[in-house]
């Protein structure tokens, strides 16, 4: 008999509770991750297991008063059978309000007379953590934490519950059913084995939005009240998101904390760089949101994209133009991966590409030479190398250029691992 998204959940939270002496769970307040909790607090009551598991909330200090309600009021429920780490660590976080801030920090020593709020007494600091630095990112603290937990508790496994869904976007979606996935635990497409004892398990994965709110309401648990808010406030369900106000994908949402949580929203003004231009141009064409991007007359796009440069201040303008030239260099010798309607349509236009016939890469997809377009009408508009694309990573405060495709460059993956490296001997 077919299950259901529930009763599969159940049978891999069984599996993990089986295989793993050590399992926390990554609580943002969202929720995800609140009905990912919920299900791990009624599988341990209804079979009475007698232990406990951790509960990793990273407070970035900057959140709507519904979202810390809820956080209190879940973790103050279930003690009984909760291990609660709240970190508040002023760890480096990524910004796109400002084209001069590229990165704010929580609970900064030196912003302390400006926090939004005072922080928890029965928190995690940064003095708790040998392997915490300045020059930390929230992403590289996400991963140490849990070498650390593993450690601490002399587990033999350890296991770390990540709520993610694959109808939430294309990478999460490419996380669970990539081809090239080859680091799962026992072939369990559902996790991601990190290191040889630890593991991330995505066990709702498979759930969609509806099925988050049917738990909710079918077994009476408690849930976030803002996504109410939200409700009334005529967001969609699938733009009710809760995140880091100040992220690339918040940019068209800063505004309601305005009006869902003003008083959050006086003090958040004087906290981050940009927000109170963000929140009143942050779902316009002023930041080329949801492609909303005009030309102005007499420009081109590439025109354009150097006098939007010139704006800039000297280390942001930069930036962007190394990673111009990372992509145009890309493009040129090794060539992006297009679907054949593409390539077909590049060529009924007259536009000069080079069709590669082999590459390294695990697609369907043929990889492309060519040179940098203007703009180029196609459904398919991000998978060219346009100057039009360029503008908007600007225009959006998009320091790392993800609307390009950037990932982190080997520089900067191969200084990640020197730190990871050097942090995990330290908690060794």
């Amino acid at each position: 008999m077919k299950k259901n998204v529930y009763e599969k959940a159940m049978r891999r939270l069984e599996t993990l509770f089986n295989e793993f002496d050590n399992i926390y769970v990554s609580f943002s307040g969202g929720k995800d991750s609140g009905v990912m909790l919920n299900l791990c607090i009624q599988y341990i009551r209804q079979n009475n297991l007698k232990r406990k598991i951790g509960v990793f909330h990273m407070d970035y200090e900057v959140q709507y008063d519904e979202t810390i309600k809820y956080v209190e009021r879940t973790l103050r429920k279930n003690a009984d059978i909760l291990e609660i780490y709240r970190v508040c660590v002023p760890f480096k976080v990524t910004t796109c309000t400002s084209m001069y801030q590229t990165y704010w920090r929580p609970w900064d020593d030196g912003c302390k007379d400006f926090w939004v709020r005072d922080m928890p007494k029965d928190c995690y600091r940064k003095t708790d953590f040998p392997f915490y630095t300045p020059e930390m990112w929230d992403s590289d603290f996400y991963l140490l934490f849990g070498q650390w937990y593993h450690s601490l508790k002399k587990a033999r496994k350890t296991c770390c519950l990540v709520g993610i869904r694959t109808q939430e976007s294309t990478h999460r979606w490419r996380t669970i059913y990539s081809k090239r996935r080859y680091n799962m635990y026992r072939n369990l497409r559902w996790t991601r084995q990190l290191s040889t004892e630890i593991c991330n398990a995505y066990i709702i994965h498979d759930w969609l939005t509806t099925d988050i709110w049917t738990a909710n309401g079918r077994f009476s648990w408690d849930y976030n009240h803002l996504y109410d808010l939200f409700y009334l406030a005529g967001v969609s369900l699938e733009r009710q998101r809760v995140a880091s106000p100040f992220l690339l994908a918040a940019q068209d949402s800063l505004q309601l904390y305005r009006a869902i949580d003003p008083d959050t929203w006086g003090k958040m003004i004087c906290r981050v760089n940009g927000i109170n231009f963000t929140a009143y141009y942050g779902h316009t064409s002023a930041v080329a949101q949801q492609g909303k991007i005009v030309l102005p007359p007499g420009y081109t796009w590439e025109s354009y994209m150097y006098f939007l440069l010139s704006t800039l201040p000297e280390e942001t303008r930069l930036n962007y133009l190394q990673k111009l030239a990372v992509s145009i260099n890309f493009w040129r010798r090794q060539g992006g991966c297009l679907p054949e309607e593409t390539i077909k349509k590049l060529q009924d236009n007259g536009i000069e590409i080079e069709v590669v016939e082999h590459t390294n890469y695990k697609t369907d997809k043929h990889p492309v030479r060519m040179e940098y377009l203007d703009d180029f009408d196609i459904a398919k508009f991000k998978d060219l190398p346009t100057f039009k694309r360029m503008c908007m990573c600007i225009l959006r405060n998009d320091h790392l250029c993800q609307y390009m495709g950037f990932a982190k460059t080997r520089k900067e993956i191969e200084n990640r691992k020197k730190i990871m490296d050097f942090y995990r001997s330290i908690i060794k």
